[in-house]
């Protein structure tokens, strides 16, 4: 290249970086994915509005060679991150609805695209009927795994069944629409015949899945000895990865298939947070740089100045057979599995999203002369419209009110009997977590049936990776968070209650734990004096509140419950609850119970302290004894405010009220 052409070059990718970045933060602000907006960000300077001119004055040809050199790097290493993405972990207890869910969104759509071929090759002058057939109605099948699983975690859908279905049947939708695609591509790169080198394609697999993927394996011990992903790690997984390309090249396959199940033979179990690094430092380059060039050398092939009343029509037909096909697919495979109609409906919009993964096919299809660029742009419009209508689709079909109705079903499903002594233990993270499980425990140790509800609310990290799912981040934190749960669980089954075990991600913490409270309608709730939305609980009708000011001493000499303070409302009164509170701790440990009312008890008082066998004693703090107040007065280890009934004057309008003042802060 010419010093000149260099300098047209870097002018052009700062103008896509530039574009991309504006037109993407404008379609989040819309509440559309931002794959929306950077796809637009390369037809906006196509052909379509200005002709030539932006264009080749932005990109003249002698630089657009260099540009789709590097567009095909930024849709390789895309092409990896879907594969890597895709674990098929996400169908287990759901393998017949995800299955019939994907199936059905993969066959109808595929024979109503191959009967719309026969119809647009008359006017699109093809000759080879048959591989353009069997493309455009592979490229009718896909669903846009990314997109899927970014608008559940933008909906907060991912705590219902709906959500883990919807997960479930996209991660088998890829991988039966990728296999389909493969054929496809390599009989029409073929032209209608199939190449002798697609043979290969069996010991591709085979050393694939049965050499390397043991192979890299090899990976996860070099990242845990290291502590980090090294350049030497991520080195080595790039280089892999071009090779992988190379073979399906060489095969008569697209690069882009090998790239896919590169990142489908990666590691998946106990290998989190070598995917979680690798993306994030695959994000730098793929998003920021490489993926909007490839969306400009797309946009820049989409010309839609040109297209007539035939135009109009053949595009009238795509969408018809995309939306309904893809729809009516997914909608029949999940009602033949007896889903109720809005949860179908609110599935089959989401199998409906193309996205970039769309526009990934049909630019294969324009590189392999399957597609001409008038179809090429209409097919474009297609995946744009597919997108853009599954959020506003999914508001009407699946609102959030039945968002939030589901997630509390799911929730009571995974809890014991109706008729069980129910302790709610909400776990905060580090060392505080095993002595609030202990005192859990201690509380309802006696009882029989018994069980403690171990529940973590876990935030949607802040910076979340763009490309992708991102969903890396929060998959890494819920499985560090179900393993702790699980260790912390493990003793409290050996004690004898039952210990169900619920971790959830939330866009709004201090809400969904009211909503947990509420679903899980616990006897006793034990909480850390620094929980999110702490003053929430105090102020909501519900159960006996258990508070953790500090860490109790290890081990008690007694149980000293301060009695005196706090009524209750209209439910148990503090000064009782925290009496029978502070017996079950007493018995769990085998001391002694320890009274102090402040004065002359009510009559009501003495009788629960005379029923519990506790000593009255106004006696100073004993230095190893485990301190109980009544309400939130003085200072003590334990808070206990009794039950308290529903009431009219105490509903919660806020659920971000600050942590009261004196408590910890985390």
């Amino acid at each position: 290249m010419t010093a000149h052409a260099v300098g047209q070059l870097l002018l052009g990718l700062a103008a896509i970086i530039l574009l991309a970045r504006l037109l993407g933060a404008i379609a989040r602000k819309l509440g559309q994915p931002a794959v929306i907006g950077e796809i637009l960000a390369g037809v906006l300077i196509g052909p379509s509005l200005f002709g030539t001119t932006v264009s080749d004055l932005l990109f003249p040809m002698d630089i657009r060679g260099a540009l789709a050199g590097l567009a095909n790097v930024g849709l390789v290493l895309f092409m990896f991150i879907v594969g890597y993405e895709v674990d098929l972990a996400a169908v287990r207890g759901r393998r017949r609805a995800a299955v019939s869910v994907s199936i059905g969104s993969v066959v109808l759509p595929l024979g109503m695209g191959i009967l719309l071929a026969l119809w647009l090759a008359g006017h699109h002058g093809v000759t080879d009927v048959a591989p353009f057939a069997l493309f455009i109605g592979a490229a009718m099948s896909v669903t846009a795994f990314p997109v899927l699983a970014r608008i559940l975690t933008d909906r907060d859908m991912l705590r219902t069944e709906v959500g883990g279905l919807a997960l479930a049947s996209g991660a088998v939708d890829d991988i039966i629409a990728w296999t389909l695609l493969a054929g496809v591509v390599a009989f029409g790169a073929g032209g209608g015949d199939v190449p002798w080198q697609i043979l290969l394609a069996v010991p591709y697999a085979l050393v694939m899945f049965l050499v390397v993927r043991p192979l890299l394996r090899r990976l996860l011990t070099a990242r845990d000895r290291a502590g980090r992903l090294t350049p030497d790690i991520l080195g080595i997984m790039l280089a892999g990865l071009l090779l992988s390309c190379w073979a399906t090249e060489a095969i008569g396959v697209h690069a882009i298939f090998g790239a896919f199940v590169f990142g489908a033979v990666m590691p998946r179990a106990g290998g989190e947070q070598l995917r979680h690094e690798t993306l994030e430092r695959l994000e730098q380059v793929s998003v920021l740089l490489l993926l909007p060039v490839f969306f400009v050398i797309a946009g820049l092939r989409v010309d839609l100045s040109t297209v007539g009343a035939t135009g109009l029509t053949d595009l009238a037909l795509i969408l018809a057979v995309a939306i309904t096909g893809k729809f009516a697919g997914a909608y029949l495979g999940a009602r033949l599995n007896r889903i109720a109609p809005r949860r179908a409906g609110a599935l089959a919009t989401l199998m409906n999203t193309r996205g970039l993964t769309e526009i990934v096919i049909l630019t294969v299809g324009l590189q392999l002369g399957i597609l001409d660029e008038s179809l090429f742009s209409l097919m474009v419009v297609m995946a744009l419209v597919t997108t853009a209508m599954a959020g506003p689709l999914l508001a009407v079909i699946y609102p959030k009110t039945a968002v939030e109705r589901d997630a509390a079903e799911l929730q009571r499903a995974a809890l014991g009997g109706a008729g069980a002594y129910r302790v709610l233990a909400l776990v905060p993270a580090g060392a505080a977590a095993a002595p609030l499980v202990s005192l859990a425990t201690d509380i309802a140790a006696r009882r029989d049936p018994a069980e403690v509800v171990l529940s973590r609310v876990l935030p949607y990290a802040q910076a979340r990776v763009e490309v992708g799912t991102g969903l890396s981040g929060d998959l890494l934190a819920m499985t560090s968070s179900m393993a702790e749960l699980a260790d912390l669980a493990a003793p409290v089954r050996q004690r004898g209650p039952a210990a169900p075990v619920l971790a959830r991600f939330s866009a709004d913490p201090a809400a969904e734990i009211l909503t947990q409270v509420g679903t899980a309608e616990p006897d006793v709730l034990v909480v850390d004096a620094g929980q999110d939305g702490y003053q929430a609980l105090l102020d909501a009708a519900g159960p006996t509140l258990v508070t953790v000011v500090t860490e109790p001493p290890q081990p008690w000499s007694a149980v000293l419950v301060r009695a005196g303070g706090g009524s209750g409302g209209s439910g148990v009164s503090d000064g009782e609850a925290a009496l029978r509170v502070g017996a079950e701790l007493a018995a769990a440990h085998g001391v002694e119970l320890i009274a102090d009312t402040g004065g002359k008890p009510s009559r009501r008082i003495a009788a629960v302290i005379e029923e519990l066998g506790a000593r009255t004693a106004p006696m100073p703090d004993p230095a190893s004894a485990l301190v109980i107040t009544a309400g939130d007065t003085g200072t003590a280890h334990l808070r206990v405010q009794g039950r308290r009934e529903p009431s009219a004057k105490r509903r919660i309008t806020s659920t971000t009220t600050p942590t009261p003042a004196g408590a910890p802060q985390r």
